[in-house]
């Protein structure tokens, strides 16, 4: 077998060995309830869709679009930014669309990072927070986050115990997976971090909208001297059901933008000029459909967590993202997360992700999405129940 280096710094995908399995159990006319991928079931708003169909029968629109974005798309944005969050942004030098938000962080790594560089990165997390930097062959140092660890002060030991210094932080919060959540004077510790030791934040701001009871998720860009120091990115996916379509931007330090401007156009031309059209509608439009897209999922988080609590898995409600974080009952802990989904898809029928999928803190963890309605999530618990 040929060796290829990059291919060779990448450990399976735990994730599929639960996907094989799942499918298996579907060939064999097994009903399986899917909380596995975090993908968006329901449907993109209906104004989205009818402004992609009247844009996607105009010629004009068929051509090689621009990279980094047009430039109508890009001012969307930064008026996103400026009513959602006071935020003032050039939508030439300070904004830059993406091919969804994963695209954007893997190609700003590829800019940013090489051998020699390490980046600071919590664990567990999303896996593309780790991956995107371990493909651009540089080292990525992990830093706890969990219910029994102050990130911030894991982080600043994280940073002394390393030399070189790291050069980078990825951030994401309202976090995926473990659903932690931060206030703005989280973000002006890290900020004032940042500016001292001359280091280069990304914060990945992909659940923005999703919160629950009360709970406001601040930007990271809210912060005076935010954009010296870094980027922020979101996605369309979550907010406006809009997963497929892969529309993302990211936002902040010109420097960075610029650098991943300049990597951009070597790699792609772009999103379908018409998806990026219908982007612009989706941020220039009405936020009802946002506040019913949050509404359900925090329908589906309360029938879950309820339904779990009372049999005796006890699990706290998330104030934000489309996750539960569940850590797994005492009398199963001792298996680990990957035995432990396997036994679930065998014995309930119900499919999660192992928690050690996002890294060695995710052990104790599976995690839930909330993509199945409440009919499901239901039935999901009288199978979790019987298993118990």
């Amino acid at each position: 077998m040929r060796e290829f280096p990059r291919i060779s710094r990448l450990p399976p995908y735990v994730f599929n060995i639960v996907n094989e399995r799942k499918m298996q159990a579907r060939r064999r006319g097994e009903d399986i309830i899917d909380f596995g991928l975090g993908n968006p079931d329901m449907p993109t708003p209906p104004h989205i869709v009818e402004k992609l169909c009247e844009a996607a029968h105009k010629p004009q629109n068929h051509r090689y679009s621009l990279s980094k974005g047009i430039y109508k798309l890009r001012l969307a944005i930064t008026d996103w930014y400026k009513r959602k969050y006071q935020v003032e942004l050039d939508p030439d030098t300070e904004a830059i669309a993406t091919i969804g938000s994963k695209e954007g962080i893997s190609h700003l790594a590829l800019a940013i990072t090489g051998p020699g560089d390490s980046v600071l990165a919590p664990s567990p997390t999303y896996p593309i927070h780790t991956y995107a930097f371990i493909l651009s062959n540089c080292d990525v140092v992990n830093v706890a986050l969990s219910k029994d660890v102050d990130f911030f002060t894991a982080l600043l030991e994280a940073f002394k115990r390393n030399w070189p210094r790291p050069k980078a932080l990825i951030i994401n919060f309202p976090h995926n997976p473990t659903t932690a959540v931060v206030d703005i004077d989280f973000f002006v510790k890290i900020v004032e971090f940042a500016k001292e030791h001359n280091l280069i934040v990304i914060h990945d701001l992909a659940y923005a909208d999703l919160v629950f009871d009360g709970y406001q998720a601040p930007s990271f860009l809210q912060v005076p001297g935010a954009k010296d120091v870094g980027v922020e990115f979101f996605t369309l996916s979550k907010s406006y059901n809009m997963p497929g379509w892969r529309v993302g931007f990211t936002c902040g330090n010109a420097e960075l933008i610029h650098a991943l401007a300049r990597l951009k156009s070597y790699h792609d031309y772009g999103m379908f000029q018409p998806i990026q059209i219908a982007a612009i509608a989706a941020l220039n439009g009405p936020r009802d459909c946002v506040e019913e897209i949050r509404n359900t999922y925090q329908s589906r988080r309360n029938a879950l967590c309820e339904g779990l609590n009372r049999i005796g898995w006890q699990v706290t409600p998330p104030k934000a993202t489309m996750f539960v974080w569940a850590e797994i009952p005492d009398q199963y802990k001792q298996m680990g997360s990957l035995e432990f989904s396997m036994l679930l898809l065998e014995k309930s029928k119900v499919a999660v992700s192992p928690g050690i999928g996002f890294g060695d803190g995710g052990d104790r963890y599976v995690r839930f999405s909330l993509v199945e309605n409440e009919h499901r999530i239901r039935q999901a618990v009288r199978g979790i129940r019987e298993l118990f």
